[in-house]
């Protein structure tokens, strides 16, 4: 089931109003963040988001926000207004810029799991339009199921440099996938990487993509990203966010 995060008690995190708009409550992550954004240049502190990075004349401001009562789900956000995976600036710089920052902020997540978990084996996950309840772009962070992980393990060695079908389901879906090797992790664009996809240039709207290592345990492996193309479409049903990965014996 898609999950969402929490609006109420991201509402009580802020006491900036928010603006009218055709739908209001799809901007209540940018409220959030705005407030992030205030604390951080009047304070040097970045309450209620775990950290922020105003950015400068080169590199844009980025944030990080723990999703209200889970205590390992985590997301990333630009501190600019980007309305999300379907946005053209991500086409260029920022989108790596933007995935640069993800991969950065991974240990949020194993340092609530007190390192249970290698850093690789935390997921990337970006939700299409309607499958997503904000507009403000933000990439989730957070443990993947046990049967995707095992589902890598045993085909991730058919996944190639350019985009193929996945040899199995995911999730009950049936995904792309694209491998990206270990030496060009921190410079891809995932979403100039989607556009690539026949078909998908300018449709990304309706594309949710998931990106984990090929294989925790060898840093070699590189990355495999994980796409699918519907109305709804939700990679983040791939993730686990009661990490049961991190709990030996438990399976999902």
């Amino acid at each position: 089931m898609r999950r969402k995060l929490a609006i109420a008690t991201l509402l009580a995190f802020t006491l900036i109003p928010v603006a009218d708009a055709a739908n209001p409550a799809r901007d209540v992550l940018w409220v959030a963040l705005q407030g992030c954004v205030l604390a951080k240049k009047a304070a040097g502190r970045s309450f209620p988001c775990l950290s922020v990075d105003l950015g400068d004349a080169v590199r844009p401001g980025t944030a990080v926000l723990r999703a209200p009562g889970e205590p390992t789900h985590t997301v990333v956000m630009p501190t600019d207004n980007v309305s999300g995976i379907e946005a053209p600036v991500l086409q260029g710089p920022r989108g790596v810029a933007y995935w640069k920052a993800a991969l950065d902020a991974r240990h949020f997540v194993t340092d609530a799991l007190k390192d249970r978990l290698p850093i690789a084996a935390v997921g990337l996950e970006v939700n299409s339009v309607d499958g997503r309840s904000q507009d403000q772009l933000h990439i989730h962070l957070d443990c993947m199921r046990r049967s995707v992980m095992a589902a890598l393990k045993a085909h991730g060695s058919a996944v190639g440099e350019t985009w193929a079908p996945f040899p199995v389901p995911l999730a009950d879906d049936d995904y792309l996938a694209l491998r990206v090797p270990a030496d060009a992790v921190e410079r891809f664009n995932p979403f100039e990487a989607l556009s690539r996809v026949p078909g998908w240039r300018g449709r990304l709207h309706d594309v949710s993509f998931a990106a984990v290592a090929a294989d925790p345990d060898d840093p070699a492996s590189g990355m495999i990203v994980l796409a699918y193309r519907m109305p709804e479409a939700s990679a983040e049903e791939l993730m686990d966010h009661e990490c049961r990965v991190a709990r030996p014996g438990r399976a999902r």
